[in-house]
């Protein structure tokens, strides 16, 4: 039927609204109708459409089963789902099952004839086309965005939400949620399944790993990939075996060539994904601008992508990618995508190279012009603000078409080409803006500074007229540009001077022809093709011709009766001379007059003739003619296109049919002839669609029957029938009869212009560019009556989501309701004598004599008082008496019906404003007018009325209003009251602030009671700037630390610190560093302690920390990694103390040279407290208590206080060993203690031998040395682990296998080998006073235990009253039934375990207090170790084996200790 085709530009922001099948037939949603296309990997031909739905097509999926491929399925707007055969374009079967708006659509691959939708609200219903059932699950209440069945399990659906969940359900377990996948946090915006069924390892990270895989379990091979595509600029891939995502691809920013990143286009992403069914390790994705990329999940490396059509410029499309699908022809796998650029490409997957590109319009087709000069070159003119130009004679691309915006931004309405320059095209737009473009340049088009008002609906190239044609040569354009627009004027342009004044040519004509009377408004012009000659058609149907230059008239046409909407002379070339003079016209009443103006033109007469009849009548047309051509190859071949949506053509001088085109589904608006090919003509209408078709090859001849015409309505969707209500009589004199048109279409050249939008004032046509708003088309005479808010939806280039659609409806029904009020007759003010009015003729007669008789009586009127009773409407027409008592009934008729307002309008006009007003302050309708008219009543009066609208303002909660009016009489007071007490505490703040005294309370009372709700509220910042306003600098500084980040503390910290509260900026400072050395940030910490310059020995402590942590970070102890740290804390191979040292003198200021200073910071730090260690305390708290400990030791080094310096060191080495953590004891001893003993017995020889302390403490020492030696000397010997290692227990402390490890890792070739030998170092170790010690206090600990279980036995037993004697006997009874869990003693009594434990106690106490007072290493645990590795390894001397034994057989008395140094000594 037709040859080429430009379709509408497919739907945006659908997940699925194009699919194609396996026979390579693509469909896809425009508007209300499915565009059907063959494909080949060469080009694309258009097939037919699909139509049916009233609204927007908002999805569109084939059937993807064998000997099915013609089934397809599409949803839309209208809620219902539709069934087509995509082969004959029939429908089959729908549904209206969904209530709400669908968004996604799919059949399942493995189910058959199974179709699943989902809508807006949630719900997914399965649909089985063969049994006609359907089944409803509602898995989640969110917004359904996309979905899609599995390929491999029949009952899986994934379904992808606005907010970025996305849920796999199975549909035959109703609709349970499988997995739930988290990860997106934005729009999910499609979803594409593996084509493998099994979970293949991938390359890359995943993002649940524990155990160093590739992110996919065993158990993993019998799910499927699932691929998303999120609105946050990533494409994650699923595991839906484990319900967990495997990978996570962030889109590439791809800056093009000569083009910047529009942040818009990044904001407005649309990611799109596809799993091409034969690569199963490859997924195409779109990308920010509308790139396509190749995602290869195999491969490694950074960039995992490939972009398609990278080889050259232009193949990409340049703005979001929508849909994309992809099928195999022959050995190519081809890939199809859609984009709000308006094109439509086919992608080669080998080659990743563009194969074709069929361009789509995303708007109405408002003209088209073939150039004289570049053969076969067509330029556009498209609603969506663009002009495309198509070299139609292209051999290696059909759709050779090139688009131009730039400059545009309105609908373009009118083109022509100009003469004789080539590539000069001049263009007209729906806001009266008029340009020339260079289609062969890259420049901006030149516009007019000249614009019409209105519409601009033909352009025309002719010679110059005056002014213009006035001087030489040189200095003139050979070609002047004309435009004819909405208004009815006609611009002559300077091509050469555009931004000069466009002349207006009536001028011209009124001069030339002397005319005085109103020239008709122009509605189109066309110029002879030898320049001669000018034709203009006018708004009264008349057609002037004149003769150029000077325009003289040289006739009138006068055939018409309505507006004039397309002229046309006959082309030059013919063989029949003469034919040259005939020109072509169509109106409005659908008949086209060819008129032979031959005399006219050659031997014109002085005065104008007055032509009313037509050489030729062409009738048949059922509506208004748009446009008109001359066939190029043919003598008086005439194509007319026309809004009963057909185009026809004509053999004028036969005056007969030839021809009828019905490929359109619309309006047909533009016709061109072909300039190649005879048969070829190109037609364009509201359709959105372009067609290319063969005149021989159409089955019609004539036009449609007015009956055609419904049918077409019907085949468009019901529209809505406007009322008509009657016009205004327009400027330029139009008939009753042009103003009732047809479809609701403008009337061009009338008051309005836009001529053709009929159906799209809902729905905007549009078509825009990125954020450009195109001029709203003004003046149209009629209500749209075709409802396609679909449309509005996808060719505004912005998404609506439900509840915004809503919010437009619902603003439309406001603004119909709004100007249904404005068009009804205001409600009288005098509604009982109007009525009077509207009696019979004989009583509305009657009252003229009374009324008379009345005048004229002197008061002798007899029963008759004008303005009450039956002749109330008199009292308008007599005196004031009469006027005031019609008055007084028309109040009480007001106050009847409830109209006060009314009431008070006529009190007014009485005279009395206080009766007004009182009765508007009792009625509650009191207005700002009365209020404004109050003063003329008093000031008292005034006040009384600004009081009582304040109360009515408060009811209607307008308190800002109220407060404002309480201003006004200076209760300012009370007007902050109301504001404070209505939570309006920045409106009232700011009153008080401009009114009252800065030292006024209320002022902040204001700021503290919005502090306290902003506190609560969580809006802390603004509650502390409460809180400074009001010079409460500490609750300002305590609010803003209540967030407790690094930041919130830090600016607290500043805060305090600049008002002056030193002590709270001291703590909230030390509180962030703390914060800081938490997350290993130790530069930002140190910066934070500066500020506070009491805090320098805390900086001390922070910088020990920072050091230790950099040394041990050598280890095994400390593995996190540091966030910041200073080039100082670097790990070398200085002695510990000595770099402290160093490191304070260089950074920090503090030597032994002050003394005064480190005895102040000593001192300080003493009273920090420092809570002793734990098994429970995390690593890094218990790294800064040490740091704390060393700090004060290497400040007593300073100082010289060696007994100081001795506790301290052996509180920090005691940390390690109380917190169990041997590995950081023995890295501790090595840092501080780094010769071992030999140290230790350096700083002995500092301390008084008399002071018995110290020495306590340096046993200590030596003790926790000598420990760690020992047992890095046991392990250096043992190959692997003894069973002494899982067995040994000492007072609860048991060597696990971790602790083993890790100290041997660490100490593996370490050994002071001759020093594990010596007589001294088992001296310290075996110390009988603390073995004593220890035995006591478990022989203490085990009683309590034995006591504790004896209260937990006979806890329950009712009688409380039992004797010892009684609990002995039960404990006898229970521990025999338990097998004698007590070591044989159960039988003791609570009385008799009672006084062991003041035994012990006494022996507790005997003990010196000093031996209590310091922690030393469990001496039984050291003789157990000495026996075992005499055993295994390598004698002892035998007084030392002695003495160890002798010790445990003296206190280890415990049942494990025995058993574990008998089974040594056996």
């Amino acid at each position: 039927m037709h040859q080429r085709h430009l379709p509408a530009s497919p739907n945006w922001y659908c997940s699925r609204c194009s699919d194609i099948n396996g026979r390579g037939v693509l469909g896809f949603g425009a508007k209300n109708t499915i565009y059907l296309l063959n494909v080949t990997a060469s080009s694309p031909a258009v097939t037919g459409e699909l139509t049916g739905h009233t609204e927007r097509v908002s999805g569109f999926a084939f059937c993807p089963h064998d000997g099915q491929e013609r089934i397809c399925a599409s949803t839309s707007d209208d809620k219902t789902v539709k069934i087509w055969d995509a082969g004959q374009k029939i429908l089959l079967k729908e549904h209206n099952v969904h209530q709400s708006t669908i968004s996604a659509v799919h059949w399942s691959p493995v189910q058959k004839l199974l179709l699943v939708t989902g809508d807006e609200k949630g719900i997914v219903v399965c649909y089985w086309f063969s049994s006609n059932d359907t089944q409803s699950f509602f898995p989640e209440p969110r917004t359904i965005f996309c979905l899609s069945c599995s390929p491999h399990e029949e009952n899986y659906i994934a379904v992808g939400y606005k907010d970025g969940m996305i849920v796999v359900i199975d549909i035959s377990k109703k609709g349970e949620v499988i997995h739930r996948l988290r990860g997106h946090d934005d729009e999910i915006h499609a979803l594409a399944w593996c084509p493998q069924p099994r979970e293949e390892p991938l390359y890359g990270r995943s993002e649940d790993k524990t155990d160093g895989s590739n992110g996919v379990t065993e158990t993993a091979e019998m799910g499927c990939y699932l691929a998303s595509g999120s609105r946050d600029q990533t494409v994650r891939i699923w595991s839906t075996a484990r319900g967990k995502g495997v990978m996570t691809l962030k889109l590439p920013f791809l800056k093009r060539r000569g083009a910047g990143v529009d942040p818009v286009v990044k904001e407005r992403l649309w990611l799109t994904v596809h799993w091409p069914k034969g690569q199963p390790s490859q997924i195409v994705s779109s990308c920010f601008g509308g790139e396509i990329i190749m995602w290869d999940l195999m491969k490694s490396g950074k960039q995992k992508w490939s972009l398609l059509g990278s080889s050259s410029d232009g193949q990409n499309h340049s703005r979001i990618v929508f849909n994309m699908s992809s099928f195999r022809s022959g050995d190519r796998e081809l890939l199809l995508s859609t984009s709000m650029d308006r094109e439509i490409k086919c992608w080669d997957l080998a080659s990743l190279e563009c194969c074709w590109t069929l361009p789509t319009l995303g708007g109405f087709v408002y003209c088209l012009s073939f150039s004289p000069v570049g053969t076969g070159c067509l330029a556009l003119g498209i609603g969506d603000s663009m002009i495309r130009v198509w070299n139609t004679l292209s051999i290696q691309n059909q759709y050779d078409i090139k688009t131009f915006w730039q400059g545009i931004k309105s609908k373009v309405t009118a083109l022509a080409w100009h003469p004789l320059k080539e590539g000069t095209l001049a263009f007209g737009t729906d806001d009266g803006k008029v340009g020339i473009n260079e289609v062969y340049s890259n420049k901006p088009p030149q516009i007019s500074s000249t614009y019409h008002h209105r519409t601009v609906y033909s352009l025309s190239w002719g010679p110059p007229v005056p002014p213009m044609s006035f001087g030489g040569s040189g200095d003139k354009p050979s070609y002047s540009l004309y435009s004819c627009a909405g208004e009815g004027v006609i611009f002559q342009h300077d091509p050469w001077k555009l931004s000069g004044e466009a002349s207006n040519i009536d001028k011209l004509i009124r001069d030339t022809n002397n005319i005085k009377h109103k020239i008709p408004p122009h509605t189109d012009l066309s110029w002879k093709p030898d320049g001669s000659v000018l034709a203009i058609g006018n708004e009264d149907g008349s057609i002037a011709v004149l003769k150029a230059p000077m325009l003289k008239l040289l006739c009138t046409v006068q055939q018409h009766h309505k507006i004039i909407n397309s002229l046309r002379w006959h082309h030059e070339h013919s063989s029949q001379n003469e034919l040259q003079y005939m020109l072509a016209s169509g109106s409005s009443n659908a008949i086209v007059y060819v008129h032979d103006l031959k005399s006219a033109i050659e031997t014109p007469s002085e005065i104008p003739v007055l032509m009313t009849e037509s050489f030729r009548t062409l009738s048949g047309h059922t509506n208004k003619i748009t446009s008109l051509a001359w066939s190029p190859h043919h003598d008086g071949r005439l194509v007319t296109v026309c809004y009963d949506g057909t185009a026809q053509v004509w053999d004028v001088l036969k005056e007969e049919p030839v021809c009828n085109y019905r490929g359109h589904s619309g309006r047909l608006l533009c016709v061109q002839w072909s300039t190649v090919h005879p048969d070829l003509v190109w037609t364009g209408g509201d359709d959105f669609t372009l067609h290319e078709w063969a005149v021989s090859k159409q089955e019609h001849v004539t036009p449609p029957k007015s009956k055609k015409r419904v049918e077409m309505e019907k085949k468009r969707g019901p529209q809505k029938k406007s009322k008509k209500k009657k016009a205004a009589p327009e400027k330029g004199g139009m008939k009753a009869e042009e103003r009732e048109l047809p479809l609701g279409e403008e009337i061009k050249g009338a008051a309005g212009s836009g001529a053709e939008e009929g159906q799209l004032e809902n729905d905007k046509e549009e078509e825009e560019r990125e954020n450009t708003d195109g001029p709203s088309v003004t003046g149209w005479s009629r209500e749209i009556s075709v409802d396609t808010r679909g449309t509005e939806r996808v060719q505004n280039g912005e998404r609506f989501s439900h509840a915004i659609k809503r919010e437009v409806k619902d603003e439309k029904k406001r603004e119909k309701s709004d100007m249904s009020l404005k068009k009804r007759k205001p409600r009288s003010i005098l509604p009982l004598s109007t009525s009077m009015d509207h009696r019979p003729k004989e009583e509305l007669q009657q009252d003229c004599l009374t009324l008379a008789a009345v005048r004229y009586s002197h008061g002798q009127s007899g029963t008759c008082v004008p303005g009450s009773g039956d002749h109330i409407q008199l009292g308008l027409f007599t005196d004031r008496d009469a006027l005031y008592r019609m008055f007084q009934e028309e109040e009480e008729s007001h106050v009847e019906a409830g109209h006060y307002d009314s009431m008070v309008y006529l009190r007014l006009w009485k005279g009395d404003p206080i009766g007004a007003i009182n009765l508007a302050a009792e009625k509650g309708e009191l207005t700002d007018h009365l209020l404004s008219l109050a003063p003329v009543a008093g000031y008292q009066v005034w006040a009384r009325t600004v009081e009582a609208y304040v109360k009515q303002l408060c009811h209607h909660e307008q308190f800002l209003k109220a407060a404002s009016h309480l201003v006004s009489i200076h209760k300012l007071y009370e007007a902050i009251n109301l504001l404070k007490s209505h939570q309006l505490y920045r409106e009232a703040i700011a009153l008080a602030r401009a009114r009252l005294q800065p030292e006024d309370p209320v002022l902040k009372n204001l700021y503290m009671s919005w502090a306290a709700v902003l506190e609560k509220d969580g809006h802390y910042a603004t509650a502390a700037k409460c809180y400074l306003a009001a010079d409460s600098n500490f609750d300002a500084a305590k609010v803003i630390a209540k967030k407790g980040d690094v930041i919130s503390l830090r600016t607290a910290a500043n805060l305090a610190q600049i008002s002056g509260e030193s002590e709270l900026a001291h703590s909230l400072s030390l509180r962030c560093a703390k914060d800081l050395m938490l997350f290993q940030d130790w530069t930002p910490a140190q910066e934070v302690l500066r500020t506070q310059g009491s805090l320098l020995g805390h900086r001390l402590v922070f910088s020990v920390n920072e050091i230790l942590t950099q040394r041990l970070a050598d280890t095994d102890v400390v593995t996190w990694s540091v966030a910041s740290s200073h080039t100082w804390s670097k790990s070398c191979e200085e002695n510990f103390l000595s770099m402290v040292h160093r490191v304070w003198q260089s950074e920090f200021g503090v030597a032994a040279t002050d003394l005064v200073q480190v005895k102040m910071l000593h001192q300080q730090l003493r009273t920090v407290e420092n809570p002793p260690a734990t098994t429970s305390v995390p690593l890094k708290q218990l790294l800064f208590h040490m740091s704390l400990d060393v700090t004060l030791c290497a400040l007593s080094q300073l100082l010289c206080d060696w007994p100081s310096v001795l506790e301290e060191l052996l509180q920090a080495l005691t940390r390690g060993y109380e917190a169990g953590h041997f590995t950081l004891m023995a890295e501790m001893c090595q840092l501080l203690v780094t010769q071992g003993l030999e140290s230790v017995t350096f700083y002995k020889q500092k301390l008084d031998s008399t002071d018995e302390r110290s020495l306590v403490i340096s046993q200590s020492v030596e003790a926790l040395v000598c420990y760690q030696l020992m047992y890095k000397k046991w392990w250096n010997y043992s190959a692997e682990t003894s069973a002494l290692t899982n067995n040994t227990i000492s007072n609860g402390h048991r060597l696990t296998e971790k602790n083993h490890s890790e100290v041997e890792a660490n100490c593996n070739g370490e050994a002071q080998s001759d020093v594990i030998f010596s007589e001294g170092f088992w001296k310290v170790l075996l110390s009988e006073p603390h073995a004593n010690l220890q035995a006591t206090q478990r022989a203490i600990a085990e009683i309590q235990r034995r006591v504790t279980s004896l209260i937990q036995q006979h806890n329950p037993c009712k009688d409380s009253h039992a004797s010892p004697q009684a609990l002995s006997t039960s404990q006898s009874e229970t521990s025999e039934d338990q097998g004698g869990s007590l070591s044989g003693k159960s039988s003791e009594s609570l009385s008799t375990l009672t006084a062991r434990v003041a035994e012990h106690h006494k022996a507790l106490a005997a003990i010196p207090e000093l031996v209590k007072k310091y922690p030393f290493p469990d001496v039984m645990e050291c003789c157990i170790v000495l026996l075992h590795m005499e055993k295994h390894f390598t004698p002892f001397p035998p007084h030392i084996h002695s003495k160890a034994t002798t010790l445990l057989c003296k206190y280890g008395t415990t049942e494990l200790l025995c058993k574990a140094w008998k089974r040594l000594t056996q």
